[in-house]
């Protein structure tokens, strides 16, 4: 491991190399739209300090039991000298070309800042690509560099102090004169930690800081940052961020930034693998039951009864509301083992050409593969046809799941004439001619 895998063939191109940021690793590159709030939490006694120094004993400034109870997840934290005379583990060549090794997780990232164009490459690289690079304003990325190098790994020894399976991976950038990747925030803890050079850091402790994002770039990039705080970082010294904090970092002549990131799953993910692991272990006869059904009052209505069994059914549908449940259950169970779907029509109707044909005696068949059901709400009802959910009054719900084919002696009112058609131009309804009236 303490081998560097042939990395020195790219050796000599260091000058021409760009850095890390500070920024999330891929994963966290290609934005959405918007960003959760930070955990900052107010102090209930005097101001903590958002500034130390740290020593060979002490790398947080602090013991790591007041760290964890003052600043994980809650509060950032700059720590000056918290490795002295530190030496960075590895060099801008063996950056460079770890970046050129097949199965590296690395981008270069270039800023036009007249235009303020930002250009994003995927690795691996050629070596002749970053001889093509401009001569500032540009960062090359590298994950997962503690994978690769011995030296970088042992960095990781310094943060016993949390569980190691939270401990996700060591991204290292290079970046010269100016280069980085604009305003953005992480959802996961990280620590920054300077190498080489100086690297100006700027974050904002704002707990109502905007977290919009721009949806002109494919970096996760904040449409406003305002900084709070302004450092310049050299080696040695550390910038701990809770997930959440608006950071900006850019380089200051040529310097490289050592990122030590924690695995934060989303609940989604822990959701979605929960259920896939429960799913592999549930016997296939145990089925949704209803011993104690009861003639149905309403066609197609979920009604409490059904998803009170739900909830005896599922291991963790107790934790959810009632809404959130019976809208799961809606879209799923009209999809269920369904063969085919409809397809939409070519042409959409226009609301004048659906009055038309009404007014003219027109109506509405079911497509024969649309399932419907629907959920009696505080105002109106939620219509579930083939795995899609529309707002619909609860009257037409119900009619719509009772019969086949419909006929209207009177217009739909406007709310349900929306629905119909919709529903038409989803294919899940059909027009019939008939006779004018």
């Amino acid at each position: 491991m303490g081998v560097r895998l042939g990395l020195a063939r790219c050796r000599g191109i260091a000058d021409k190399v760009g850095s890390h940021q500070g920024i999330a690793p891929t994963k966290a590159w290609l934005a959405p739209t918007t960003m959760p709030r930070m955990a900052i939490q107010n102090p209930t006694r005097k101001p903590l300090p958002i500034e130390v120094r740290g020593s060979a004993s002490q790398p947080l400034g602090m013991s790591a039991t007041q760290f964890l109870r003052d600043y994980w997840q809650k509060r950032p934290l700059l720590i000056r000298n918290a490795f002295p005379d530190f030496q960075a583990p590895i060099e801008p060549d063996d950056l460079a070309g770890l970046a050129c090794e097949e199965g590296a997780l690395a981008r270069l990232i270039i800023h036009d800042e007249k235009r303020d164009r930002w250009t994003v490459k995927n690795g691996p690289f050629e070596e002749a690509e970053f001889g093509k690079t401009p001569k500032r304003d540009w960062t090359l990325l590298v994950q997962d560099v503690d994978k690769w190098d011995a030296d970088v790994a042992a960095l990781l020894d310094h943060f016993t102090f949390l569980p190691s399976w939270r401990l996700d991976d060591i991204m290292i950038s290079y970046a010269e004169d100016g280069g980085g990747v604009g305003a953005h925030v992480d959802q996961y803890d990280v620590f920054l930690l300077q190498g080489i050079g100086e690297r100006h850091w700027a974050i904002s402790d704002d707990p109502d800081a905007p977290l919009d994002f721009r949806n002109d770039v494919e970096l996760k990039q904040l449409q406003v940052f305002e900084p709070t705080h302004e450092w310049l970082l050299g080696p040695g010294d550390m910038l701990y961020l809770p997930p959440g904090v608006p950071h900006d970092g850019v380089a200051i002549g040529n310097c490289m930034t050592i990122s030590i990131g924690m695995r934060a799953p989303s609940q989604a993910e822990l959701t979605g693998d929960l259920a896939d692991f429960l799913a592999e272990r549930m016997p296939e006869e145990l089925r949704y039951a209803d011993p104690d059904l009861v003639p149905a009052k309403r066609a197609g209505e979920i009604d409490t009864a059904a998803l009170n069994r739900l909830r005896q059914a599922l291991p963790f549908a107790a934790a959810l509301d009632r809404d959130l449940l019976a809208d799961w259950f809606g879209r799923f169970i009209t999809r269920y083992r369904n063969a085919q779907v409809a397809a939409a029509p070519p042409k959409a109707t226009t609301e004048a050409a659906f009055d038309k044909a009404l007014d003219g005696g027109a109506t509405l068949v079911r497509h024969p593969y649309a399932r419907i059901a629907w959920v009696k709400g505080k105002k109106e009802a939620t219509l579930f046809v083939s795995g899609n959910a529309y707002e619909c009054p609860a009257a037409l719900a119900e009619r719509l799941a009772a019969e086949r084919e419909l006929a209207f002696d009177r217009r739909p009112s406007a709310v349900e004439k929306q629905v119909l058609l919709t529903l038409v131009n989803d294919g899940q309804l059909g027009v019939r001619k008939g006779r004018r009236r």
